[in-house]
This record gives C-alpha cells, structure tokens and sequence, in this order.
C-alpha cells in the first residue's frame, strides 16, 4: 500500500480522507469511486477490502493507477465493518487529514452530498451524519419490514442512550480528526450497526456536536447485501447494556 500523500487535497481549509470497506463489491466499486472523486476532486480514497474474491480490490487498484489518489489496504479475511473503519480512519490520521468520511461501496448513499457533510464541519459539527431519519431524510423504495426494523432500532437506541440523534446507525459520514482522537476511536470493539452507534455516543459524550444533514437512502441494486441477524442482535445487546451501565447502573451508584 502505498503511504504517499495526495498534493492539494484540500476542499476549503480542510484535508478529506475516505474510506470505502469492501467485500464482494466489484460490481459497484468503480462507480463508487467515480462518483466520490466527482464530488470531492481533491480527496483521498482508500478502499479496504476483506479479501473479497471477485476482483473487488484488483478493480479498485487499476482505478488508482488511473486516476490518483486511491489506493488498497487488502486483508486476509471478512474482518467486519468497524474493523475495517478502525483501520482507514487511523492511516488517514497518521497521514495528517483533518477530515475522516466514511461511505459504503454498494451506493445506497450518494456521493453528491458529501458536500453537505463537509460544510457542516465547516459549520463547526464535529460528527456530520447522512440522516435517513431527520426531517427531509427519506428511504425510497425499501420493503416495510425493512424500514420498521431499522426505524425502531434507531428508536431503541436513542431511548436506551438518552440521546437525541435520529439515525444512530447511520453509516454515511463525515468526522473531524480531532474528534477521532477526543473519542479513543480505536478502543472501539463493535461492528456493524453496533460500531455506528457506538461512535456516536462516544462523540455526544465527549461533549461533541453532532448535525444529522437529511438524504435520500436508496436500496442496492446490485450485488448482495451483508446484513445479518447476528449485526441486529449484537448491536440491540450493546445499546440494551449501554444504557443499563451509564443510565442505571451509574445512578444507583451514586445514590448510595
């Protein structure tokens, strides 16, 4: 992997560094990055890919010989989505970005709003969030079982948190670097689902500022989706003991 540094990568005054986890994406990877690059000129890609067979890493990497600015971190096996997270935000640390954006590779977000996430940093955000849930937020064409399990999960996690935050497990995202360093990022442990909502109320408890920016989530249209019961049950057991620890626990150790 490459550990050069993109020149003039900067959009206003603040460096950009993207990752894009991958597993079995080659049918979407290349319009990904496309799009991000047409977004975001200037940003730094790296695609982490979990030893995805069907050339995943291979297309991302004749990409980066093409156009610049992306590069590969191959690992030897399906390792989880906050591993993968983990692994991008600390390179694009230690390169000295200011700005650490996260983005799925199967184009259920669009690359077009990572501008609005920026400029909400630029507002002074410390966590910008590609909201499915906030008010102008919408999630097209998505079975209704669907929709409900990840309303009332997002749902649940705010009640059990105590936060006010309508897509906890949001995986669009934009995150100063100096809020990464606030939160100890990488002592986080989940993945998933549970990985997203931990990162945020990492950041809210850290006294961070949080602006959920409204977008349009649409279904992927190719390849397969990695969800799985066992991402629902162990994000639902986290929040559950989350809140228990910090919402209850706590208080009755401070009333004795």
């Amino acid at each position: 992997m490459s550990t050069s540094r993109t020149p003039g990568r900067s959009v206003g005054n603040l460096s950009v560094w993207v990752t894009v986890p991958t597993y079995e994406e080659s049918e979407n990877i290349e319009l990904l990055v496309r799009r991000v690059r047409e977004a975001v000129p200037t940003a730094h890609i790296l695609v982490v890919d979990d030893n995805s067979a069907d050339g995943t890493a291979e297309k991302a990497e004749a990409l980066g010989a093409e156009l610049g600015g992306i590069e590969v971190l191959r690992r030897p096996r399906k390792m989880g989505l906050g591993s993968a997270y983990r692994a991008g935000h600390a390179i694009g640390i230690a390169r000295g970005y200011d700005v650490m954006i996260q983005i799925d590779a199967d184009l259920s977000y669009d690359p077009a709003d990572l501008p609005r996430l920026l400029a909400a940093l630029e507002r002074g955000a410390d966590l910008a969030l590609g909201s499915r849930y906030a008010p102008g937020g919408s999630v097209p064409n998505w079975p209704r079982h669907r929709l409900a399990l990840s309303v009332v999960g997002n749902r649940y996690a705010a009640f059990c948190l105590g936060i006010d935050v309508h897509d906890t497990t949001a995986g669009y995202r934009a995150y100063r670097a100096s809020t990464l360093h606030a939160i100890d990022f990488d002592t986080t442990h989940s993945t998933g689902y549970g990985f997203q909502i931990e990162m945020t109320y990492r950041v809210l408890n850290a006294g961070g500022k949080i602006e959920e920016i409204p977008i349009a989530f649409t279904d992927r249209v190719r390849g397969n989706s990695k969800m799985s019961w066992r991402i629902v049950a162990e994000a639902m057991l986290l929040v559950t003991w989350w809140g228990l620890r910090d919402r209850v626990l706590r208080r009755l150790r401070t009333s004795r």
